[in-house]
């Protein structure tokens, strides 16, 4: 790497004090420096929900890596004509995701929160054993981390429905796509696992109608972002009995709000948007590779689609 790359880092939330001296060993020889309004132009940016100030200084960016698997923040900002935006591809978030889904799906199946409640109670209780043909689970969303999350399930010998955007192939997963059928997916499926990119076609797509297609003793997983789920919907669902219950690691407002009807419900987990956490080393190495790549003149995985949003 030669000293006339420029990289410049900028994040809402993450710590760069780690950030830039782990960019900065990978990639032996570029200048790397913490964003400031007015600083001289770079060559890439290394952002997490940037400000729009910085994109618009930076003229000069041969791209912008965003440092997630999710860009919708990016998406809603102005963009530089022409200059692509690279997500993460996994770096170490498939796994925890599928760690996260696999426990909300069995403890839910097991009634492992049922038995939690007695054991606090002083209560020794039976259960009947269910089924698993009973208790199919639909994957909302069969990207990355998605497939990952299908085929871990489907381990555990589950039935496992997948539906994504356009036509796709997953062994052991029954795949639907497109408009036309998401309806059937979700009348296939009794727990549902939300893992899609949040666009305007995905923003409240779990609501009172399309809740109302799942099985009934339905359950909710949702694990990609909060402003999927209508959440007043979600309640009257759970609460006039459709649904069983919720898992939920994703809010419309985070930190989720005192008061909120989710913190105190008795059919509700939640989790502090901790399902899979961008692991710092694996995501630096894999932005290191790529910025190499793009300096070599090759192309690289994980080019966002600005018209589809992910």
């Amino acid at each position: 790497m030669t000293t006339s790359v420029r990289i410049t880092y900028s994040s809402a939330d993450q710590d760069e004090a780690s950030w830039i001296p782990g960019l900065q060993a990978a990639l032996p020889g570029a200048e790397v420096s913490l964003w400031q309004p007015g600083v001289p132009q770079a060559d890439y940016a290394v952002v997490w929900k940037p400000p729009q100030q910085l994109l618009d200084e930076q003229r000069g960016l041969k791209a912008i890596f965003n440092t997630g698997a999710g860009v919708d923040a990016m998406m809603k900002l102005r963009l530089p004509s022409g200059v692509p935006v690279i997500r993460l591809d996994d770096a170490g978030m498939s796994v925890q995701m599928a760690e996260y889904v696999c426990h909300a799906v069995i403890r839910h199946f097991r009634e492992f929160d049922g038995y939690e409640a007695d054991m606090a109670s002083g209560k020794w209780s039976f259960r009947k054993p269910r089924s698993r043909i009973d208790y199919p689970v639909g994957v909302l969303g069969l990207g990355v981390l998605g497939e990952r999350v299908a085929k871990a399930v489907a381990q555990f010998d589950f039935p496992v429905n997948g539906w994504s955007r356009s036509p796709k192939t997953v062994e052991g997963v029954q795949c639907f796509h497109g408009a036309a059928q998401l309806d059937a997916f979700l009348a296939a499926s009794r727990i549902v696992v939300c893992l899609l990119p949040l666009t305007p076609e995905t923003d409240s797509i779990l609501n009172a109608r399309t809740l109302a297609q799942l099985r009934p003793g339905g359950y909710v997983i949702n694990v990609a972002r909060g402003a999927h789920v209508v959440d007043a919907d979600l309640l009257a669902a759970i609460d006039s009995g459709h649904l069983a219950g919720a898992t939920l690691d994703v809010f419309r407002v985070e930190p989720l709000p005192k008061g909120h009807a989710f913190w105190s419900h008795p059919h509700i987990t939640i989790t502090p948007h901790t399902s899979a956490r961008t692991l710092r080393s694996e995501s630096i190495a894999q932005i290191a590779r790529k910025i190499a790549a793009l300096q070599g003149g090759q192309t690289v995985a994980g080019t966002v689609d600005a018209a589809r949003g992910y």
